[in-house]
């Protein structure tokens, strides 16, 4: 008896109602990164407002339309040949992480430095824009070829490094920094963050079905409007109403100029590029557990080729797979949600409605969101490793405290780079200037990081071998300035061409790590040798 025909599969429905929660909840997200980094750049650094709204948003909105238009078309061809309708796309944007580091650790550095240079805001501005293109262009190309690599990566480097890495840069840098901006309009700050503790770490209830993040942002919204026109608030005023512009982001190789100023960052930029290829693996496990069976290297592979999309073109803030897909799942989204943030995103930061809308933004109210965010991955970093590998998490951290302080010992405002400079060679007291360590423990922080923590859970996890080999990379990175450094701005150089404290920092921090290796892999031999007694 012949079995019975296989029923012919529906086309998959374009929208259902769930849609629409997801793409407000995926508009919202990356709405709230581009206005925080338009804070940052034109706020903080004083990069001018045209070349932040019509030449790179244009580019970075392309980026957000090309990954989830991929994504979409995704998930249509899963629900078509597994002949379900409860396929969930998997969402993209703007990483928060990445993309606000790129505004506080490059690009806004980079456009003071111009500054100091001589160079005028206009050009200094063009430049800066060169840089972020080059910048995702090299985070790009990095993700293309870490795609067919991702699985060897995550046996390399054990989770407490990544993790703990991006974790430390999370807490002090997403956390703190914007906690600063927030606090300066305390009213507004203080309750949007505490509404979003209270909704999101407390899961307490509220009056109206809206997301918690929205209804904590719209609440912060109000007061500083509300406070902002009673006249409440000092230094407030209403923003100019931009007008609608078509920006199209046509593909150029600005890119190119660019490239030589992504040197001294190289040591920032390649670990973000690398820490979202691991969180693009992790989304993906993500959404096979809830059923949605994607495979890994498409999930790479467009994240990588919307990055370089949007960098070829202009854009400065690379895209990445959100960790939330069953999170849409829960709320009914399927594949229409990433076709219409695609769109909003995309075509509205080509026609100014994208840079319109974030112009009215108040940092006060948004800077919460991304301290909570700061927040989440730092504890992400202790829940999702091992109890035994925790020490090595909180060791990750302290890199990034000290680019903290780095970052703002730095500032022009705070200290004079003429008295920066005569700190830096200055000798007070035993060992190497204080001010000269402080930076050099800084410089390439998110390397360093993954470094310790490495070489840290090869010890508990007793290879000393493993750790050995860990700190000998770390001597020979740090004899080339890819880590601390002894270039105050970070630049790698050559050792033999440094002099002064310059050279004597670098083969002392480089020194400091051969030393450790000699020492461990002398105890690991005393113990092998032992063991047979034992």
């Amino acid at each position: 008896m012949s079995a019975p025909p296989a029923p012919a599969s529906r086309a998959p429905r374009w929208f259902v109602p769930g849609d629409l929660n997801g793409f407000f909840g995926l508009v919202v997200d990356n709405l709230s990164i581009l206005g925080f980094i338009a804070a940052a750049l034109i706020g903080l650094f004083g990069v001018p407002a045209e070349i932040v709204f019509g030449r790179m948003f244009p580019g970075t909105a392309l980026g957000v339309l090309v990954g989830n238009l991929l994504y979409t078309a995704m998930a249509r061809r899963l629900a078509a040949r597994s002949g379900r309708d409860d396929v969930t796309a998997m969402p993209l944007g703007l990483d928060a992480p990445t993309s606000i580091g790129m505004a506080l650790l490059v690009l806004g550095p980079a456009f003071a430095a111009w500054r100091q240079q001589g160079l005028d805001p206009q050009a200094a501005g063009i430049n800066t824009w060169q840089l972020g293109m080059a910048s995702l262009v090299v985070m790009g190309l990095l993700k293309l070829a870490l795609s067919f690599a991702g699985d060897a990566i995550t046996r390399l480097v054990p989770r407490a490094a990544l993790l703990g890495s991006i974790g430390g840069a999370a807490l002090v840098l997403l956390g703190f920094l914007p906690l600063v901006e927030a606090l300066r309009v305390p009213v507004v700050g203080l309750v949007t963050l505490g509404l979003l503790l209270y909704v999101l770490a407390a899961r307490g209830p509220l009056p109206v079905r809206v997301p918690g993040v929205l209804f904590a942002f719209l609440v912060g919204t109000a007061l500083y409007y509300g406070l902002g026109l009673a006249g409440a608030l000092p230094g407030f005023a209403l923003p100019a109403p931009a007008p609608l512009a078509f920006s199209p982001p046509w593909p150029s190789l600005g890119f190119v100029d660019g490239l030589p100023a992504t040197v001294p960052y190289l040591s920032l930029l390649l670990p973000f590029g690398l820490l979202m290829v691991i969180g693009g693996i992790n989304v993906a496990e993500s959404a096979r557990a809830a059923g949605d069976d994607y495979r890994t290297r498409d999930v790479l592979l467009v994240e990588a080729a919307s990055t370089l999309v949007a960098g070829v073109c202009g854009g400065v803030a690379q895209t990445t797979p959100y960790i939330g897909q069953p999170a849409y799942k829960h709320m009914g989204a399927r594949s229409g949600y990433t076709l219409l943030t695609g769109l909003f995103v995309g075509l509205g930061g080509m026609l100014g409605i994208v840079s319109g809308l974030v112009q009215w933004l108040p940092l006060a109210a948004l800077a919460p969101i991304i301290v909570y965010v700061g927040l989440d991955i730092a504890v992400q970093a202790f829940h999702s490793t091992r109890r035994e590998h925790a020490i090595a998490v909180a060791l990750a951290f302290l890199p990034a405290v000290a680019y903290l302080l780095a970052i703002k010992f730095g500032n022009p405002a705070w200290i004079p780079p003429e008295r920066l400079a005569a700190l830096y060679a200055e000798r007070g007291g035993h060992g190497l200037p204080e001010m000269a360590t402080l930076l050099a423990l800084g410089n390439g922080f998110i390397i360093t990081a993954m470094l310790w923590a490495t070489a840290l859970v090869a010890l508990i996890d007793g290879r000393p071998g493993r750790a050995v080999a860990v700190l000998l990379l770390g001597a020979v990175l740090t004899a080339f300035g890819v880590i601390h450094s002894a270039h105050p701005q970070g630049a790698v150089y050559l050792p033999w061409a440094l002099e002064g404290v310059r050279r004597e920092l670098a083969w002392q921090f480089a020194g400091a790590y051969a030393a450790l290796a000699v020492v461990l892999g002398l105890l690991a031999l005393q113990r092998r040798k032992e063991a047979p007694a034992a």
